[in-house]
């Protein structure tokens, strides 16, 4: 049996907090929203191409909240899939385990931004017998119309999150995160940003661990407060069709460019988790441009760029 087909002590302590970060969060979304969570605890059976368990957490059609998906999952394989391995070319065809919490809330107010959150660590065995560790994660956030406010509070939270662990992490990490979410085949940001990190492991385990760890810790501190502000707007139909054209973008990246979804199915996952960040509604329409000088064209001009919030 070689160290990934068994649960370490390192193994445990991440799992531990992954599994204790999750109920943190549904717990304070379903104090918000007054829905409940569905709870699918599930199992990949010995024989598929992965094994291991996870729970996932879903409330749809609450007051606040139209979809809010939250797993967590603890996988082994036999076989990085590509996904993980265009950075670290080594460990193609690598044994692998992979924990993490990921998340996306969609809410029902035009006015409350879309958000997203995932932490995790991956391990391989190299082809020496050596196994290596490394984590990723970071939240971003995706509004239909913009408030200076809210983006300034967000980045400040992710920055104060990564001050401990030195000053170029939250420069480096919202470029990343800049970088990562932009939708090449549209020219745009997928919204305004966050903060974002992969294959990182340079603080060594402890303190790359509770990097990890702060990120998490800072998502509800980040995004509650925005969802206070805003939750009671009131709306009408032009702002939930515009809501729920954007939404589409936010389908195009994740079915398109993004490396967890392309790792979930490239690696055998299971689909019904994988997929819990699409949103329940959403459309297309065709060169849909917004009037200048309104609220929708502002997105684009003001917060679908690139800028330095905080």
């Amino acid at each position: 049996m070689t160290a990934l087909e068994k649960n370490t002590p390192r193994t445990e302590t991440v799992r531990a907090y992954l599994q204790g970060l999750q109920r943190r969060i549904t717990t304070a979304i379903a104090d918000l929203d007054g829905g409940s969570f569905l709870t699918d605890v599930w199992h990949k059976a010995p024989g598929e191409m992965l094994q291991g368990n996870g729970i996932t957490q879903i409330l749809e059609s609450g007051p606040v909240f139209e979809r809010a998906g939250c797993g967590f999952s603890h996988v082994r394989g036999p076989k990085l899939p590509p996904s993980a391995t265009q950075h670290r070319p080594e460990l193609a065809g690598a044994a692998f385990e992979a924990m993490g919490v990921s998340l996306v809330f969609h809410p029902r107010n035009p006015y409350v931004p879309t958000v997203h959150m995932n932490v995790r660590m991956l391990a391989a065995t190299g082809s020496d017998g050596q196994e290596v560790c490394w984590f990723g994660g970071g939240m971003d956030l995706t509004p239909y119309y913009g408030f200076e406010e809210d983006a300034v509070h967000f980045h400040a939270t992710c920055k104060s999150a990564l001050e401990p662990y030195g000053s170029d992490k939250y420069p480096r990490f919202k470029t990343w995160c800049d970088e990562y979410f932009y939708l090449k085949h549209r020219s745009e940001q997928r919204g305004i940003g966050g903060i974002f990190f992969d294959d990182f492991s340079e603080l060594g385990f402890d303190q790359s661990l509770a990097m990890m760890q702060a990120v998490g810790n800072a998502f509800l501190a980040g995004y509650l407060p925005i969802v206070e502000r805003r939750k009671d707007m009131p709306h009408g139909e032009r702002e939930r069709a515009f809501q729920l054209y954007r939404r589409g973008r936010y389908v195009e990246f994740n079915l398109v460019l993004d490396r967890g979804t392309h790792f979930g199915l490239q690696s055998g996952g299971r689909t019904e988790s994988i997929l819990l960040s699409m949103p329940p509604l959403v459309s297309w329409s065709y060169q849909n441009v917004p009037e200048p000088g309104t609220p929708e064209a502002d997105l684009y001009s003001q917060f679908l760029v690139r800028k330095d919030w905080v």
